[in-house]
């Protein structure tokens, strides 16, 4: 007859009993008898409404769930020539999108002959890193992708 060590409703310990008599005791108490830590030697069994435990456990889940935020990622399209006025505003959109906490993924679309002058599009997201500077860190350098460079940027880390 396998022996478990029982913990009562009000978390006391009972002592080391036989599985039956533990039923017994759960059953006297209008209450069920779940098995705790099957690993121990012996195993250790609570007396508990196991209905209520699994309510407990399962809104313990869903607002652990809640608390998690959802990382979105916003692109912002620049091309080569793209003029001051223009980058300063998608560098400001850049900026609060990193403040929010979600990812930015930077594009710079080449047209036409403006693939012969891809240098233009490195000095673009270099000026685009620099400026962002410690609001963001770069998680994927700018690489070519046919007539894109893409580059990600995403919020630093907190401790």
């Amino acid at each position: 007859m396998p022996k478990v060590r029982v913990i009562d409703a009000e978390g006391e310990q009972v002592g080391i009993v036989s599985r039956d008599e533990a039923l017994e005791m759960a059953e006297e108490a209008g209450l069920d008898l779940v098995e705790i830590q099957p690993n121990a030697e012996p195993p250790v069994c609570r007396i508990m409404d196991f209905g209520k435990y699994k309510f407990e456990q399962q809104k313990k889940a869903n607002a652990a769930r809640k608390k998690t935020k959802k990382i979105e990622i916003k692109e912002i399209k620049f091309r080569p020539n793209t003029d001051v006025g223009d980058y300063q505003i998608k560098l400001r959109n850049i900026l609060r999108f990193l403040e929010e906490g979600d990812k930015v993924k930077v594009t710079i679309r080449f047209r036409g002959r403006e693939m012969a002058h891809q240098e233009l599009g490195r000095e673009l997201a270099s000026r685009v890193q620099q400026d962002v500077g410690e609001n963001g860190v770069v998680e994927q350098f700018p690489r070519q992708e046919g007539r894109l460079m893409v580059m990600m940027l995403a919020p630093p880390k907190t401790s």
